[in-house]
């Protein structure tokens, strides 16, 4: 097997990598990762220098890895500032590391790509290994995967990696066949509470549209743009994303995306992006340009609700934190990231952290505000 580098999307046949990915995550399809390239989301200046992994054998790409040289940690949605700050108090260099993460993106899927008729344990340990390699000839301080899928933990651990567990909230269908089905799956003051946040949206006057496919255009994207910026002014955050990028996806990715966007009069005044492949859906950006009561809910949330159940998808990701889910429905569940320190002290100090990390957060989910659902019968 052959390991292969490259610095651009461009240099990477679509239909060879595609096969490689999976069927319900939207992410690390050759679109999107292009499209943050040629949107300028990534590259130089941005601290995602791309440096992608490609395993060939006998002629065929049978393995990869989306991998960046970062030079920061914003993005990343796993936070790793004390360790930089740990290696700065030593003066020594924690940038620039090696991280396989969809960039801003923080949604679990897998980091290892293989074919699926390769053999993926081998084609594994080679991608690992590959960029093992690579971040110790580029001077590297740390390798890390985010957001893996718990099935690649093994051949992490089997090379020396440190598992990180962190957690977000998800919904997963019950096999519900209307929205009703759900409300009544959980306890009388959790339906209740919905029901009246939805009717106080409706009696304000809010008209909602849900935009897929040929219906979603390109004066749909300037305004959702618009609403993402006003969410990133909100918190006083970087605009990670540019409009370029936005405009490729329409064109790209259109039939993956899902809009739900909310007028007053004739006005657009708030709508949230999704993304749809397989049987899950991800909400990725929320906006608004007035403000609305229990808007951010119904078009985050309940709305998208209502999409995965009409849709018999499985899964449904909102988003990284945010405990005020669990009233609606999402309950938490655990997230894992893969690291390695190059450094043999801060390796045994950061892998001593995660342990008690791990041990704390255990039992920070079994003290975890209790379930939303009512007890089977």
């Amino acid at each position: 097997m052959e390991i292969l580098h490259f610095s651009s999307f461009k240099e990477i046949d679509e239909k060879e990598w595609n096969e490689l990915t999976e069927d319900d995550f939207p992410f690390l399809d050759h679109a999107y990762l292009l499209a943050m390239e040629e949107g300028g989301c990534v590259g130089e200046g941005t601290g995602w220098e791309p440096a992608y992994l490609g395993v060939r054998d006998q002629g065929r790409l049978v393995g990869a890895s989306c991998l960046y040289e970062k030079t920061n940690s914003y993005g990343e949605y796993i936070f790793d500032w004390e360790w930089a700050h740990a290696f700065e108090r030593y003066r020594q260099n924690y940038y620039p590391k090696l991280t396989s993460a969809v960039p801003f993106t923080p949604a679990t899927g897998r980091k290892l790509l293989v074919h699926p008729d390769a053999d993926r344990a081998e084609v594994e340990k080679a991608l690992v290994q590959g960029a093992l390699d690579k971040s110790r000839n580029s001077g590297a301080s740390s390798l890390h995967y985010l957001f893996i899928r718990e099935e690649e933990i093994p051949v992490f651990e089997s090379m020396g990696f440190q598992i990180r567990h962190t957690f977000q909230f998800h919904w997963l269908n019950q096999d519900y066949q209307e929205f009703n089905d759900f409300l009544a799956r959980l306890k009388s003051k959790r339906r209740k509470d919905i029901i009246r946040e939805r009717r106080k949206v409706r009696e304000q006057q809010i008209h909602i549209e849900l935009l897929e496919g040929d219906a979603i255009q390109p004066e749909h994207i300037q305004v959702m743009y618009g609403f993402y910026l006003s969410t990133i002014d909100k918190k006083w955050a970087s605009a990670y994303l540019t409009l370029d990028f936005f405009r490729q996806i329409q064109t790209t990715m259109r039939e993956n995306m899902v809009l739900i966007m909310a007028r007053n009069d004739q006005e657009w005044v708030a709508g949230s992006i999704n993304y749809r492949k397989g049987n899950a859906l991800f909400g990725r950006y929320w906006g608004c340009f007035k403000d609305y009561r229990f808007l951010h809910f119904e078009l985050c949330y309940y709305q998208t609700i209502e999409y995965a159940i009409n849709h018999r998808l499985a899964l449904f990701e909102a988003g990284a934190q945010g405990s005020h889910k669990v009233q609606r429905g999402f309950l938490p569940e655990k997230t894992y990231s893969a690291h390695w320190i190059e450094h043999p002290a801060f390796r045994k100090a950061i892998f001593d952290f995660l342990d008690q990390e791990r041990n704390a957060l255990k039992i920070g989910l079994q003290e975890f505000e209790s379930s939303p659902y009512r007890e089977e019968d």
